[in-house]
């Protein structure tokens, strides 16, 4: 019973990283890179934000996966991570992509009669 149930799973290939440990170490690097690039990006993109908004976003986009377990996930998203500090260094970029980021944190919704009416708001 033990054998039939060992052959019914699927061995599959890492991406990037072997083990948890060497993941992590990815997460790391990526997190320190963007940490380091922060100040220039702030500079060149010209945002409306200081140094320390943007590592607060940084932190706070890098803690919304601190729950994912699976070793592939997280190479794909360190991956994906590499992809956008690229892009961002190089000015692939405009400055609407960066301030995307800030989205959900730029601009409570308005509540009220009159601040909807001043935004132009329904």
């Amino acid at each position: 019973m033990a054998q039939v149930a060992r052959d019914g799973l699927k061995q599959v290939r890492p991406i990037l990283s072997l083990d948890r440990d060497e993941a992590r170490k990815r997460v790391l690097n990526l997190y320190k890179a963007w940490y380091r690039q922060l100040p220039y990006i702030v500079r060149q993109y010209d945002i409306p934000k200081n140094v320390n908004d943007c590592r607060n976003k940084l932190r706070e986009e890098f803690t919304k996966h601190k729950d994912i377990r699976d070793i592939r996930i997280i190479d794909m998203l360190v991956i994906k991570g590499q992809m956008e500090l690229k892009e961002t260094v190089n000015i692939w970029k405009q400055k609407g992509h960066i301030m995307s980021y800030f989205k959900e944190t730029i601009e409570p919704k308005p509540t009220d009669f009159l601040s909807k009416f001043l935004t132009s708001k329904d």
